[in-house]
């Protein structure tokens, strides 16, 4: 009898959690270098998220139509020009209802490497730092917290107050990583892009996941002007 090799075929995605907060082009680069990486995406974008993605480009994210939305949305820059990537492959991305608690991410059987909540608005930081589940993104927060599986939470809110500071800790101490989306400039940036792209390569690193984002610090200082 022929014996099937299960973990061969089996997906095993990033859960990438797409919050309220302002920041969906972070969640867009992260998405796009996840893809070109090779890696499979299970996505989720709340509620209020939707809110902030049609604000800040004109998209409208509908369950129904999420594959063309999402292909509209990653082909957008940081500066707004609706075609700056082009038309990516989104068949590897799964997309999970925030509403749907019975979703595969809500349970820690379900296979995947990790998750990365981009941005993440202190709302969404306080609910997976007190363990509230009030929907699929803080569930699937709480379940890779538990199962002991990597979580990067990449805060965007400034100024940070003292409640929002403790529930940060709270998840350092339960083993996330916290990455304020805070962009460098010695990377040599010239584009709002460069900005966005260092943070989402934060991000990655953080994660393990390899991509060419930005320059890296290489111990000489004037690198970053020479770029320019």
């Amino acid at each position: 009898m022929e014996h099937v090799n299960v973990h061969s075929q089996q997906r095993t995605p990033w859960v990438v959690g797409v919050s309220g907060a302002s920041g969906t082009p972070y969640a867009a680069a992260v998405l796009r270098a996840l893809l070109a990486a090779g890696e499979s995406v299970d996505l989720v974008v709340s509620r209020a998220s939707r809110l902030t993605l049609l604000d800040e480009t004109g998209i409208a994210f509908r369950d129904a139509h999420w594959q063309d939305d999402l292909r509209a949305w990653l082909a957008r820059g940081a500066d707004g020009k609706p075609d700056t990537f082009g038309a990516l492959d989104v068949s590897d991305v799964r997309h999970w209802a925030a509403g749907d608690l019975a979703a595969g991410p809500s349970s820690g059987s379900y296979s995947v490497k990790g998750m990365l909540i981009v941005p993440a608005s202190t709302a969404c930081v306080a609910g997976v730092a007190l363990g509230l589940s009030k929907d699929l993104l803080q569930r699937a927060a709480s379940v890779t917290l538990k199962e002991r599986r990597k979580l990067v939470v990449a805060v965007r809110e400034t100024p940070l107050n003292g409640q929002t500071l403790k529930h940060l800790v709270t998840l350092d101490e339960a083993g996330a990583v916290v990455l304020p989306a805070s962009p460098a400039f010695y990377a040599g940036a010239t584009h709002i892009q460069d900005l966005v792209d260092f943070v989402a390569g934060r991000v990655l690193d953080a994660a393990g996941v390899p991509h060419g984002l930005y320059r890296r610090w290489e111990g000489e200082l004037g690198g970053g002007s020479r770029g320019n």
